[in-house]
């Protein structure tokens, strides 16, 4: 079981969906005090099941290497880099490999990495790669390569009114000007690798649950290919270090 002991917001605390607000491009990437532990099973993740959380569609290339070099630009207090090797906070070393960026993203930051890009022409941002090891009930290789919408089914807050102001928000994304919003997943599994799409809904238990997962994700313009990186912290907090919580009734997403 990986835990933090607290997030540094409180996820009841967040405007209506899409919940977006702006954010200061230095607070972007974050490590937190489950840093190690979830290194260790991002690492173990890649090794043993490389498959089931690294995709990447043909022409991506671009975006994901943009996407990396931004990231070593922007690394966050407590990691060191000389030339191709950055030691971690956790004193680990990560060796840049841009033969293979995805899995080096997936070695070197705490968040999950995904790339979206608008096709020429294409009415809507879709999914082109990501690393993406604690996914919440959704399975990447059935998610890559489609759009917004797509993603997003059978979300039921994910309607025919907030999908378009979402696409809008993506198209928005303005370079130095990232953007960042919450959910609030109550659990009874504290599992970070939950791929498998729930049984029925609601997909997420009310806050009598024993856990609360959230989800920090950011969206971050690249200037040269324009793709807009979709990163995801993930926390896990057992309920009673939750300074506050929703009614069970809440909804969870």
């Amino acid at each position: 079981m990986i835990l933090q002991t607290h997030m540094p917001y409180d996820p009841a605390d967040r405007p209506r969906l899409p919940g977006i607000r702006p954010l200061e491009p230095a607070e972007w990437l974050l490590v937190d005090d489950a840093f190690a532990a979830q290194m260790a099973e991002r690492e173990r993740l890649i090794t043993t099941g490389r498959e089931a959380v690294i995709a990447e569609c043909p022409g991506a290339r671009p975006a994901i290497l943009e996407a990396l070099e931004v990231i070593l630009e922007r690394l966050p207090e407590g990691y060191a880099r000389e030339g191709d090797d950055v030691v971690r906070p956790d004193g680990a070393t990560a060796q840049i490999d841009r033969t293979d960026p995805l899995a080096t993203l997936g070695h070197l930051v705490q968040d999950d990495i995904c790339i979206m890009q608008r096709p020429d022409g294409g009415d809507e941002h879709v999914l082109t790669a990501a690393v993406l090891c604690f996914p919440a009930r959704w399975r990447l290789a059935e998610k890559i390569g489609r759009p917004l919408i797509a993603i997003h089914e059978p979300v039921p807050e994910y309607d025919s009114d907030l999908a378009p102001r979402v696409q809008r928000l993506f198209d928005g994304v303005r370079v130095g000007r990232p953007l960042w919003r919450v959910n609030e997943l109550w659990t009874d599994n504290p599992t970070l690798f939950q791929p498998e799409p729930p049984a029925n809904r609601p997909k997420w238990r009310g806050a009598e649950s024993r856990y609360l997962r959230s989800e920090r994700q950011c969206l971050v313009r690249l200037p040269e290919t324009g793709a807009v990186v979709f990163s995801i912290h993930t926390y896990m907090v057992a309920a009673e270090n939750m300074p506050s919580r929703r009614p069970a009734d809440a909804p969870a997403e």
